[in-house]
């Protein structure tokens, strides 16, 4: 779980964000983290911060969607076996991951989708049609059950 001194470290950074006081963050308080406003995918992580429908996240949510972030620590591995699982396992940081390339939420990742993320990751610096071969293998590699997309049982496997 979460140490006392690291859930105020959080507050106090959660409050300078929050240029509105209000206690809630928009995206564009998120937009004015430098490391998110350079990092290619920053975008699709801000959304993550965001439940469906909604402008504004609260502490609660900030600290839950930063939980997936956070090291799995062995001690905690072998903790509370019916509780429900930490955000931080590694199934949830892969749903987490696998979310971030599944851009219409259907559950696959298809070419097109990999293809997006790719040019965000890469930007301008490869042609398209070397982007394109990249996706079709990476599809080629993971795709296990000929649909030409990728599952989050194949994503797991890879």
């Amino acid at each position: 779980s979460v140490s006392h001194s690291q859930i105020t470290r959080l507050y106090s950074r959660f409050t300078s964000l929050d240029k509105g006081e209000n206690g809630t963050l928009s995206r564009e308080d998120f937009q004015r983290i430098p490391e998110l406003a350079i990092n290619p995918l920053g975008d699709r992580i801000i959304n993550a911060f965001f439940p469906e429908g909604e402008d504004q996240v609260n502490f609660r949510g900030f600290m839950r969607t930063l939980a997936h972030f956070r090291p799995i620590e062995d001690n905690e591995k072998s903790k509370d076996q019916d509780g429900p699982e930490p955000l931080n396992s590694r199934s949830n940081k892969l749903h987490f991951a696998f979310r971030l390339y599944d851009l219409d939420k259907d559950d696959k990742i298809s070419r097109d989708e990999l293809l997006q993320v790719l040019r965000m990751m890469v930007g301008v610096n490869i042609s398209d049609e070397q982007l394109g071969s990249i996706a079709d293998r990476t599809i080629q590699e993971a795709d296990q059950d000929g649909d030409s997309a990728i599952s989050f049982a194949e994503f797991v496997k890879v």
